[in-house]
């Protein structure tokens, strides 16, 4: 077996179709976008480069057939509360069902990383955002949702053969939309809509400026600080937005608010990959205009979660009961969709799972985030609870 450095256009090429080659043959596998995997590697478009740096290798064997694929990543932001060790990634692995050719990926891995001072290495994760291609599947081999990651079943014993063990357990939960919620989301929004202060609505795509800065306020005041994560201005927040105009739905993104100040999101979209199945991993110009007639025709009926999420002082107080209700009066009233799919939870969050199970959901899937430390003495320790 011979590993070869990602290096030049054609070894980039390749470093996408051996991920199709050798995933093909799984009937609920959905090629990814080709330039979705590309930008994770262009520092023009990826702005993790501007504080890390990734390689890439695939692996061929003795007759010359492309049977794996791997990429590191250093990046200096990357950190969870209570390490004691600098931490890398590997993501974006895929093999044959071989132990040995896993290990030589995954050792060009570790080595790449010790050379530059890592002492453990996390995967598969992405040389970016969590929101996209983070974690093994595990559990719950159906289509992958949008930018989500899709392997068959023995890569777990490959990566808990070389010595991974699960740092955290990423959660997903689904529903059918026309499931009734449970009365007890009706009480305490009926508590609520006392309060004059009180109000709920969903996005409007006119005023994409403004809802993108209540974005803002309510992320940073709920999600930044965990994991090395930061704020984000509203002029970041729009650009997120712009970038997600064409599929929005205004319908299915709800805000609360309380004295006319954002204190909840409720942030879904149509299900991309409902759209991209079709489309063996190209977006040209012909499936541009194949995604715009799927659009139109409603082609699409599944939703996914992305974003939820409650200011701190409004936590425990029925807030996300009666952002749940409001939207539910439209999207369940109007019939606009079947099923319903949330992006991962971290079983570190608690809270947030039991939101989602309170909805009535059920575990749609399950992925694993992994973690290998070099010292192989040292104690080992999962992801903290928040």
């Amino acid at each position: 077996m011979e590993l070869v450095k990602v290096d030049n256009a054609k070894t980039a090429r390749l470093f996408i179709q051996v991920h199709a080659d050798l995933n093909k043959q799984y009937p609920n596998w959905i090629r990814p976008l080709d330039k979705d995997i590309a930008e994770v590697f262009d520092p023009e478009k990826n702005k993790t480069f501007r504080f890390g740096e990734c390689e890439r290798w695939l692996l061929r064997n003795e007759q010359g057939t492309w049977i794996g694929r791997i990429a590191a990543f250093v990046n200096k932001k990357y950190k969870t509360k209570g390490d004691t060790q600098p931490t890398g990634g590997m993501g974006f692995f895929d093999c044959i069902n071989d132990q040995a050719a896993a290990n030589m990926l995954l050792d060009a891995a570790k080595q790449w990383l010790q050379e530059r001072g890592m002492e453990a290495m996390d995967g598969p994760i992405n040389f970016g955002e969590r929101d996209r291609w983070w974690g093994l599947l595990v559990e719950g081999f159906h289509e992958p949702l949008y930018c989500m990651n899709y392997n068959p079943p023995y890569y777990k014993e490959l990566l808990e053969n070389y010595g991974f063990r699960p740092f955290f357990h990423q959660i997903c939960f689904a529903m059918k939309v026309r499931e009734p919620l449970q009365e007890k989301f009706f009480i305490r929004h009926q508590q609520l809509s006392q309060d004059p202060g009180i109000s709920a609505r969903h996005l409007q795509k006119k005023d994409l400026e403004k809802y993108a800065t209540d974005f803002s306020i309510v992320y940073n005041k709920a999600w930044a600080g965990h994991d090395g994560g930061k704020d984000i201005t509203p002029a970041q927040a729009l650009r997120i937005f712009s970038k997600m105009k064409a599929v929005m739905d205004e319908r299915v993104i709800w805000f609360v608010y309380y004295n006319n100040e954002p204190i909840a999101c409720w942030l879904n979209l149509p299900e991309l990959n409902q759209f991209f199945k079709h489309m063996n991993g190209k977006f040209g110009l012909l499936q541009k205009l194949q995604f715009l007639w799927l659009k139109l025709t409603r082609r699409c009926r599944k939703i996914t979660g992305i974003v939820f999420g409650v200011v701190p002082e409004f936590q425990g107080k029925g807030a996300d009961a009666y952002m749940i209700v409001e939207g539910a009066k439209i999207i369940q009233g109007q019939q606009l969709y079947d099923d319903y799919e949330m992006q991962w939870i971290g079983d570190w969050n608690p809270k947030m799972i039991n939101i989602a199970e309170s909805l009535g959901t059920y575990r749609s899937r399950q992925l694993t985030t992994y973690r290998y430390l070099f010292d192989r003495t040292k104690e080992f320790k999962r992801h903290p609870m928040v």
